[in-house]
């Protein structure tokens, strides 16, 4: 037998355990409420079941949200399908965040096998022999969520190929794509390119703490990137547009520091959708704050070279996204 044969024949075995595995899950959801077991044998979307780990790891809906890169009222809506298949809840809603119920904690052990076998199953079926190096631009908002993990999974799945990442403030990538110093990077923009590829729109909106009311001040307290970027400059024109009295009293370059001075309370500042979680909340036009552009996140790639390397991995990026739901 070659080498080849043998490596199908464990792929085959690992296709197989999976699936036994999955059918375990299900015969352990059956038995968690046997009046609603005729419910699951309907297929088990593997999508719920990593949307309730990422949830159940993070311990609240917003964190989850974010490992998941979908929104909050999307990942309630898939909670609520699972617990509907399952006729019984997986969490105890609390003020501050979940923790798990009796099934809840039945299931996540399950689950995890079942998500990581299906995994690695799938990088065995796409992984190639790729030999070479790349550098990745990564947005620093996306650098504790889902590119991380692509990344890892990437450069686990092809241990030949060198991946270098540079995470930071996106406004400079595609500048870093055009004199080579990246090959592939993620960038966050206002005004995508003609025929970009686009991995997700956002709305943007004014922000505040929940605790504080800093937006009532006069003028008003802002925090702002440091540099120039369409994120500040929208700021500025829209609470100039609107005649709106303003003091830049924080700046910083990265989307977590701004982030932290409006947590804080000391002031207001404009952010993506997905910043928002339990201490934020979005301040409207009736408080004098005018709405935003939508913004878009942007997948660049050098046209300096052609390289199977660079084009595997922007595939890799892409099907993240799609998988989990923002494409």
């Amino acid at each position: 037998m070659s080498a080849g044969d043998e490596g199908l024949d464990q792929l085959h075995a690992d296709t197989l355990a999976c699936h036994y595995q999955a059918e375990k899950l299900i015969v352990l959801l059956s038995s968690m409420n046997s009046t609603n077991a005729s419910t699951l044998t309907d297929p088990l979307d593997s999508e719920l079941l990593r949307t309730f780990l990422a949830i159940a790891d993070a311990g609240s809906f917003t964190r989850g949200a974010e490992r998941v890169s979908r929104t909050q009222s999307a990942v309630s809506l898939q909670i609520k399908r699972l617990e509907q298949q399952l006729g019984q809840p997986v969490f105890d809603r609390h003020p501050r965040g979940v923790t798990l119920t009796v099934a809840g904690e039945r299931l996540k052990d399950a689950a995890a096998r079942v998500v990581s076998l299906l995994d690695s199953t799938l990088r065995e079926l796409t992984s190639k022999h790729l030999v070479g190096v790349i550098r990745i631009g990564v947005p620093d908002e996306y650098g504790a969520t889902i590119l991380p993990g692509t990344i890892a999974r990437f450069a686990e799945a092809h241990p030949h190929v060198e991946v270098s990442v540079r995470c930071g403030f996106s406004t400079d990538f595609p500048r870093a794509i055009e004199c080579g110093e990246l090959d592939l990077a993620v960038h966050a923009t206002e005004t995508p390119r003609h025929g970009a590829q686009i991995l997700v729109h956002e709305r943007t909106f004014w922000m505040c703490s929940r605790r504080h009311a800093p937006y009532k001040r006069d003028p008003v307290p802002v925090a702002l990137f440091d540099r120039a970027c369409w994120w500040r400059d929208r700021a500025i024109e829209t609470l100039e547009a609107a005649g709106r009295g303003y003091q830049v009293v924080y700046t910083s370059e990265s989307v977590a520091g701004v982030k932290a001075a409006i947590q804080s309370g000391a002031a207001v500042g404009v952010l993506a959708e997905r910043s928002l979680d339990d201490d934020l909340r979005r301040l409207t036009v009736k408080e004098g704050f005018p709405s935003l552009p939508n913004s878009a996140l942007e997948l660049c790639k050098t046209t300096r070279k052609a390289n199977v390397v660079i084009d595997a991995m922007e595939a890799a990026i892409v099907h993240a996204f799609r998988f989990s739901g923002a494409l």
